[in-house]
């Protein structure tokens, strides 16, 4: 029977940090002993994280700890987001754990999806959670994810990009007594359990779907035989009045079913314009679309993350076969109390959908996680993963 638990700490000396955050763990846990420690260590901590890693090593008695620093953790009920804090998950019972780390991320997204799925591949057992860290600044996720799903078909990937605190320009990935920036760390977890996850949208759709009837490369030429920039303007109202600011509130919601005629939930992604020609009516986009697809506009705010969020919570909690035993939690640093203007928000709604659940995370710079039945890249969002002993 899997058994699990969080704890945190927010002390300024690392040793006595990380002694914290796993003794809670294990407290929470009923464990002496763990299989597996996932961390996430604030930047204040940079200058120790290997003195931290082989803290939690031997206060939980296992060499498979893996994690990344972060600018701000999730741990029990709470979000800190920033200073000295570390988040802890300790895991035991029934399951087999294997710490990952590949250096050398940057130009190589597929030979390090291919490294990544030769160390997993010995460990993989029944069912297999495999958990991910990379170095926001370095990683190509798209062509990364696409290669380890090629690799690793039917094993669940989650994580979310490592992040810092904005004064070291350096992300770094942790694992056993390994710290690098520019690589990626992560742990598999594999034995008989089951996987219930899913990824809440920090945006809502505004106006009605659009085909795409012209596009070139990554530009949005013509939206419903109209000039794409023109539909957008008309879409947003005022906020057309500035476009720098249009491009930091608006996304373009994108389908991955080109016969659809509606963008339904947990069925499209949200990605970034880029750019905009005002005399040609052109949109410039962080994608290639495609002459045919559904495509329409979201505008990111608190109200609609929080409908999002319960949607997904109420899904989740529906497709439940049995109480979860842990979960995982990577929301984008573009959430929290930037958006909500309140602390610990997405963990308050996750605890009432889940009283007591060991729930550790992070902050990060992108988010990875399932969607219409593939794993994908995803951006302003909450990838939330449950983990529950098999069926009884």
């Amino acid at each position: 029977m899997l058994r699990a638990g969080v704890g945190f700490s927010t002390a300024a000396d690392p040793a006595a940090a990380a002694d914290e955050a796993v003794s809670q763990a294990l407290e929470q846990a009923g464990l002496r002993v763990a299989d597996a420690a996932i961390c996430f260590i604030g930047s204040s901590h940079a200058a120790a994280y290997r003195l931290m890693l082989r803290t939690i090593a031997q206060r939980a008695q296992t060499p498979q700890v893996a994690g990344c620093s972060a600018s701000g953790v999730i741990a029990a009920g709470r979000e800190i987001e920033g200073g000295a804090a570390v988040s802890v998950l300790v895991v035991g019972g029934g399951i087999t754990a294997q710490r990952i780390f590949v250096p050398g991320l940057k130009g190589r997204a597929e030979e390090a999806a291919a490294e990544v799925a030769a160390a997993a591949r010995p460990a993989l057992g029944k069912t297999n959670l495999l958990c991910l860290f990379p170095d926001s600044y370095n990683l190509e996720p798209e062509p990364f994810l696409t290669a380890l799903e090629s690799a690793l078909p039917g094993v669940v990937v989650v994580g979310g990009g490592a992040t810092e605190d904005g004064r070291s320009g350096e992300t770094f990935a942790l694992c056993g007594d390994a710290v690098g920036s520019n690589a990626v760390s992560g742990m598999l977890l594999a034995g008989d359990f089951e996987i219930t996850a899913a990824a809440s949208l920090g945006c809502r759709l505004i106006g009605k779907p659009r085909r795409v009837t012209a596009a070139r490369h990554n530009v949005l030429i013509e939206l419903d035989g109209r000039p794409a920039l023109e539909v957008l303007k008309e879409t947003i109202g005022p906020l057309a009045e500035d476009l720098r600011r249009t491009a930091a509130m608006v996304y373009l919601a994108m389908t991955f079913d080109r016969t659809a005629e509606r963008l339904e939930h947990g069925q499209y992604l949200i990605r970034n314009m880029i750019g905009f020609d005002e005399a040609k009516g052109l949109i410039a986009t962080v994608y290639k679309p495609q002459v045919g697809d559904l495509t329409g506009f979201a505008l990111r705010d608190e109200e609609g993350a929080r409908a999002n969020l319960n949607l997904t919570l109420e899904q989740m909690e529906r497709n439940l076969r049995n109480p979860p035993a842990f979960g995982l939690y990577f929301d984008c640093v573009s959430r929290g109390s930037n958006l909500y203007s309140i602390a610990d928000h997405d963990s308050a709604y996750i605890n009432r959908c889940f009283p007591g659940l060991p729930v550790a995370g992070f902050f990060t710079g992108f988010e990875i996680g399932p969607l219409a039945a593939a794993t994908r890249l995803l951006q302003y969002s909450g990838v939330l993963t449950l983990v529950s002993s098999g069926r009884r």
